[in-house]
């Protein structure tokens, strides 16, 4: 990429801290909801799941305990909320931000990032919970966990890439913003959050495969709890795909950011 970020590092931290804060801002609790929200979601779904449906995870075998069937899935939810949290806020991005595009100063490509970094933040806090949930709980925490920043590259770029473009489309074509939450909910159907791919039959387990989280959310799983290495094939080819919808999501933008004035 052509534009070198790193010089508006501090920028970007910045606007992501006034951004996390600032969805606080009035509440009583303020920052320390960002910690409660996940322990209560977690909570819920060890209840519901464990409890009430009595889920199993097939790879755990039976002897699993109440909590660990909500770990596996909250494990998944992470990733898929880190995703779908920048998605969801990507159309409003430049139209929500119309001041900014009459400053011809200002770096409009920054905003995903300032993004994906508020989104990172909240993804930390619901990890954090999680490991202190496996250790209460018993479960452990393999060795192979220090691995799982191995997923980020691909995760990122992914992200922002698709924030890129949706961020530029959705200058020009406003529709896009009633579209994005049925996306992100329907691929959170589509990815293996609450099944495991083995659980698909094979005939249609090709359209698992194509999506782009699915290696991301079962390679998490493999490090964080079932102390496994990843799988570097599919981590490979999944960041590859990634710095490709990066690269093309970047020229996307700034192909179109031309006309964003115009119709702002």
């Amino acid at each position: 990429m052509t534009i070198p970020f790193w010089k508006y590092r501090s920028l970007i931290l910045q606007m992501a801290q006034r951004e996390v804060l600032g969805r606080y801002r009035g509440s009583v609790l303020g920052l320390a909801w960002s910690f409660f929200s996940p322990i209560l979601m977690l909570t819920v779904y060890t209840f519901v799941f464990s409890y009430v449906m009595k889920s199993r995870w097939q790879s755990l075998g039976e002897q699993q305990n109440h909590g660990e069937f909500a770990i596996v899935l909250f494990a998944g939810l992470i990733v898929h909320g880190l995703f779908a949290e920048c998605i969801n806020r990507a159309p409003l991005l430049i139209v929500g931000n119309a001041n900014y595009v009459k400053k011809v100063i200002f770096p409009l490509e920054i905003l995903p990032l300032i993004s994906l970094s508020s989104a990172c933040f909240h993804a930390c806090i619901s990890l954090a919970v999680m490991l202190a949930a496996q250790a209460i709980l018993g479960i452990g925490i393999p060795a192979t966990a220090l691995l799982v920043p191995t997923i980020l590259p691909a995760l990122l770029l992914l992200t922002v890439g698709l924030t890129w473009i949706i961020a530029a489309l959705s200058v020009f074509l406003r529709d896009i913003a009633q579209t994005t939450g049925i996306f992100t909910s329907m691929l959170l159907f589509m990815s293996p959050v609450f099944y495991p791919s083995a659980a698909i039959p094979e005939k249609y387990r090709i359209f698992l495969q194509l999506n782009p989280l699915t290696p991301l959310i079962e390679n998490t799983r493999r490090m964080m709890i079932f102390g496994e290495a990843p799988n570097w094939n599919e981590l490979i080819i999944v960041t590859l795909v990634s710095v490709v919808i990066a690269l093309l999501g970047y020229r996307c933008f700034q192909a179109l950011r031309q006309g964003f004035a115009d119709v702002l």
